[in-house]
């Protein structure tokens, strides 16, 4: 990242998002214990699903939320505000749903370093001496869950007041972040089983639109935007906060797929080169594809979708990205993309406090090892 060094948030920043986090683990303590007691009416079997969803929600780093609170408070909305914790539960139990989803897709065991959602439901089958197949039961389980959840964070937005016309901009902003997700979900899939047939020349920009509407919207652009239209913010400021939020993203999905390749299993939750065994066509691979050797880009090719790829394996396919200068385009990408962004953020006409705390998000989420 070649902006100047920036000191860290400052005291009053660390407090009111220690607050608001707070406020929104409480919140979603309380939803899931509503929606727990009504599930119950329909039978004590049901539990598990709620139980799995509560397990998920209780990690992560509450970035989406926190983005959401910082672009309410930036557009002149009050500290600790009710309508922001809100839009804080919704957010994160979206994020939920589509994690349960992606990893059903990505056939992924494990999620921060615990069985995955699915994972669980295969594992409670085996234990339980149940008939007929572990591992169907644990995709339809999964699928039923991911499926509640998304209704969940549909009801808790839905309790935000929006008969107000900010209440019909964020709404249309939240519509849009549902649909641009699963269309960029199945852009993702599509290119795991097309990308092979495509030509080299178009990978790498079909790879930054699957990073643009799988993830970098929905993780930095919309819920920031949610969080101003929620505020009142004038068009103008909601388009500022995409100029940095946008590239934001971007950057830090690249992050992501990097450390699915480059990552440490201890730090990250997941096997090393678990991004290689399930196929992804990221923008690392594209790069590797038109910079890469014919004997490079044949192991590459081989390599791609082989769940037993061994450790030496992975190894292998490192080094030949590193040599190739796939990984240094990478880094280079999110260096001009990081840019990009703080380059726009010091441009906000925004009070200091919610610039400190956007650009603390932005370092950690550019920066970060896991």
């Amino acid at each position: 990242m070649t902006t100047a060094a920036q000191p860290g948030p400052s005291s009053e920043v660390n407090a009111e998002q220690a607050l608001f986090v707070a406020a929104v683990n409480e919140q979603l303590d309380d939803f899931l214990d509503r929606q727990r007691h009504l599930v119950s009416g329909v039978s004590a079997d049901v539990a598990p699903l709620l139980d799995s969803i509560r397990t998920l929600v209780s990690g992560g780093k509450r970035m989406r939320a926190l983005l959401a609170y910082w672009g309410f408070r930036a557009a002149g909305g009050a500290a600790q505000a009710e309508e922001a914790v809100q839009a804080g539960v919704a957010l994160e139990l979206f994020q939920a749903a589509a994690l349960i989803h992606d990893d059903i897709i990505d056939r992924s065991a494990t999620r921060r370093g615990r069985p995955s959602v699915h994972q669980s439901f295969t594992d409670l089958h085996q234990e339980s001496g149940w008939m007929l197949d572990p591992e169907r039961f644990g995709h339809a389980a999964g699928i039923l869950t991911g499926d509640l959840c998304l209704s969940f964070s549909e009801e808790a937005f839905s309790e935000i007041g929006q008969a107000t016309s900010s209440g019909t901009v964020a709404r249309g902003i939240f519509n849009r972040m549902r649909a641009e997700v699963m269309a960029g979900q199945y852009l993702d899939i599509l290119e795991e089983v097309a990308g092979p047939l495509r030509t080299v020349e178009g990978a790498a920009e079909r790879a930054r639109t699957v990073i643009r509407f799988k993830s970098a919207k929905y993780s930095t652009e919309h819920p920031l935007a949610l969080g101003g239209a929620i505020a009142g913010a004038p068009q103008e400021l909601l388009d500022g906060f995409s100029r940095f939020s946008l590239p934001l993203g971007e950057a830090f999905q690249l992050r992501d797929d990097e450390l699915g390749v480059f990552g440490d299993p201890l730090t990250s939750g997941k096997p090393a080169g678990d991004d290689l065994r399930e196929g992804k066509r990221t923008l690392l691979v594209a790069f590797m594809r038109e910079l890469g050797t014919p004997d490079q880009v044949k192991s590459l090719e081989a390599a791609l979708g082989h769940p037993e790829l061994s450790d030496d394996d992975v190894a292998r396919v490192r080094a030949d990205m590193t040599a190739c200068g796939a990984l240094g385009a990478v880094e280079a990408e999110i260096d001009s993309l990081s840019t990009a962004s703080f380059t726009a953020l010091d441009a906000l006409p925004i009070s200091d406090l919610p610039r400190q705390a956007l650009r603390s998000l932005a370092e950690s989420a550019v920066q970060r090892s896991s």
